[in-house]
């Protein structure tokens, strides 16, 4: 079953294209990889497919009435909130019980700094609050752009654990990301996009490294 389907999905600003006619899949019940180079077109794609953009044309479809979690730009916690009031908020809004907060604030490691302002918290602290929102409504479907920014190597493990169970217990993973040795054991399927284009999709390759300079190197000329 396919949990996201993106037909000739293309978004364009001004006479910029920056995702042309891009067509791919997501399958449930797995993680999925969306990777390319710099400026490939990875986070306006994500974007159009969590409703934070408009497409120029073509469209996105989502299956059922999936509830989404989304992490796309930083955390969104103002620095001199803590990082459990940050959360109570969103509960708050989203008409989530308050049990939920103290849930993924343990889920993401950050039950000891639950009291800390968010303002003295390091990158990987900012990368898992921004994830403790995402989960916040145990969403069976997460959408995650660059995740693994600021994460240490036990961070990326959690991080890498906590997807893979997710995907195990049925759940759907669509994450980008640059560090392509930490994504080739977390993704069970890739998509490789540059230039706003989709270059391949499939399954997880032996070596997902290899598989990426060579469809993007090839596509340069």
């Amino acid at each position: 079953m396919d949990m996201i389907r993106a037909d000739a999905l293309t978004k364009r600003y001004g006479r910029a294209t920056v995702v042309d006619h891009a067509s791919f899949t997501v399958r449930a019940g797995a993680v999925t990889g969306f990777f390319g180079p710099n400026g490939a077109g990875k986070t306006s794609a994500l974007k159009m497919i969590t409703g934070l953009a408009r497409p120029t044309s073509g469209s996105v479809s989502v299956a059922g009435p999936s509830s989404m979690g989304v992490y796309i730009e930083p955390c969104g916690a103002h620095p001199g909130r803590t990082a459990h009031a940050h959360l109570t908020a969103l509960a708050r809004i989203a008409g989530l019980p308050r049990r939920r907060v103290g849930e993924v604030l343990d889920e993401v490691g950050l039950q000891d700094a639950a009291r800390r302002r968010v303002g003295g918290f390091s990158l990987g602290m900012r990368q898992r609050l921004g994830l403790a929102a995402a989960l916040l409504a145990d969403p069976p479907l997460l959408v995650l752009d660059e995740p693994v920014n600021g994460l240490d190597p036990a961070g990326m493990r959690w991080l890498r654990n906590l997807l893979r169970d997710r995907a195990s217990r049925g759940g759907t993973v669509l994450l980008s990301s640059h560090v392509l040795s930490e994504a080739d054991r977390t993704v069970d399927d890739v998509i490789v996009i540059d230039r706003g284009r989709v270059l391949h999709q499939g399954p997880t390759p032996d070596s997902l490294e290899d598989l990426f300079f060579e469809l993007v190197e090839g596509a340069r000329p």
